[in-house]
């Protein structure tokens, strides 16, 4: 039996504006169609075939228990008097554990959720919340990982929830077709006191004109001309293997990071392009919990907002927006940052390219994606915070087992007006 179906969510109508289609294999987000005039954008990079994001990994999926890089070996873990020990495995290399693990959550199956199988880390007002949604706008997945499960202590279920909701309105310059909704929870599941690092994001990656290099016949559209704007006072530094310092610089003494106003990706653009963390100002963090006590959850209830068609009554903490095909995104999120990346690591002998981004879909063929053809931006809290003392019993990233883990990112779609 194929346990990777992919799941499709579109808005209801005749003419949808929006469609989300999801793997189960590590919640990879396959193809996101934009429709304009009758035309489909498919605005995230990947493989034509489901199949081909077993090796083109970290293309759309979910990234877990832990994102980004932690240092190999043995760390003590200490929460609100709970403590436990955590022995990260290399895969990057043998000094960095990337993204949870050799065999992270991006490499699994999640379990779809049925109509009668209600999830365990939503209330009951949630719940009412979430099937109220209109049929095939929305789909929740399960995983559980066993303790242990990539060094990682304690059993960890968690439950994601992704759903399409239309917009009802935009301000002046943007007219919104809709919103991508992801909400991570978890919690430590074998009812053992404990205490286990859990840092969620979807490592998903973005070209919004991409789609035109199949109706033009050209070479895969550069993110160099894609217009960003980040909500961020500085960025973590970083050691030569990428693992995080527990510093910061001010992105206003290194000009070629500031992006508090509006520019082009393009502009000062590095060598070896951008892969880095953005921690967001406090005003473009979402107020929403991050930890919530398991003993409150009966009476919780974020998903109002975060579902509804009207606007958030936030400032978003990044957009991205192309001139050539007017597509406009906004991010919002109850997260401390953002890493964001241009793909400039990418090969274009190795991987496929979609066939509606002019690839021939084949993998290895010597026409897939490379350097600088897509802007990754994925939410999640601070690097290695666990391992900073200034963040004990705060923000880092860690859960006990009296906590459940609350994550989300919504993404508003539309159109920039002429």
């Amino acid at each position: 039996m194929d346990n990777n179906v992919p799941v499709l969510l579109q808005l209801p109508g005749e003419n949808p504006s929006l469609k989300l289609e999801i793997l189960p294999r590590g919640l990879t987000i396959h193809r996101l169609l934009v429709q304009d005039n009758g035309r489909e954008n498919d605005i995230v990079i990947g493989p034509e075939k489901p199949e081909g994001h077993i090796t083109q990994k970290y293309t759309n999926s979910i990234v877990g228990r832990y994102a980004n890089r932690v240092p190999v070996g043995k760390h003590i873990l200490n929460r609100n008097g709970i403590q436990s020990e955590f022995e990260a495995k290399a895969n990057e290399n043998p000094h960095v554990s990337l993204h949870g693990g050799p065999t992270g959550f991006d490499s699994v199956v999640w379990t779809v959720l049925g109509t009668e199988e209600k999830p365990l880390l939503f209330s009951n007002t949630e719940i009412e919340r979430i099937y109220a949604l209109p049929a095939k706008t929305f789909a929740l997945f399960r995983l559980i990982s066993p303790d242990g499960d990539q060094g990682y202590p304690g059993e960890l279920l968690t439950e994601v929830l992704m759903a399409l909701v239309p917009s009802t309105s935009g301000h002046s310059s943007i007219t919104k077709l809709g919103h991508v909704v992801i909400a991570y929870r978890s919690k430590l599941a074998d009812g053992k006191a404990g205490v286990t690092p859990v840092n969620l994001t979807q490592h998903w990656g973005f070209n919004m004109n991409a789609s035109l290099s199949d109706r033009l016949g050209t070479e895969i559209a550069t993110i160099k001309d894609h217009v960003i704007r980040i909500e961020a006072d500085d960025i973590a530094k970083r050691d030569k293997l990428s693992l995080p310092t527990g510093d910061y610089t001010p992105v206003s003494s290194a000009p070629v990071y500031d992006f508090r106003k509006s520019k082009e990706i393009g502009k000062d653009f590095p060598e070896g392009g951008y892969d880095d963390y953005f921690r967001l100002n406090s005003s473009a963090i979402y107020p929403t919990p991050k930890h919530i006590r398991l003993s409150d959850l009966e009476t919780w209830n974020s998903l109002d907002a975060i579902l509804a068609q009207a606007p958030l009554n936030a400032a978003s903490a990044v957009q991205l927006a192309s001139e050539k095909t007017r597509i406009a995104l906004d991010f919002f999120s109850n997260q401390r940052g953002l890493m964001f990346y241009t793909n400039d690591l990418a090969d274009p002998a190795k991987g496929a390219r979609k066939l509606i981004h002019g690839g021939s879909g084949i993998s290895g063929h010597g026409d897939a994606y490379g350097p600088g053809t897509a802007v990754f931006l994925e939410f999640h809290d601070p690097l290695a915070a666990f391992l900073q003392p200034e963040n004990r019993d705060a923000d880092d990233t860690m859960i006990t087992s009296e906590e459940l883990y609350n994550n989300f990112v919504r993404l508003e779609i539309g159109f920039m007006n002429a």
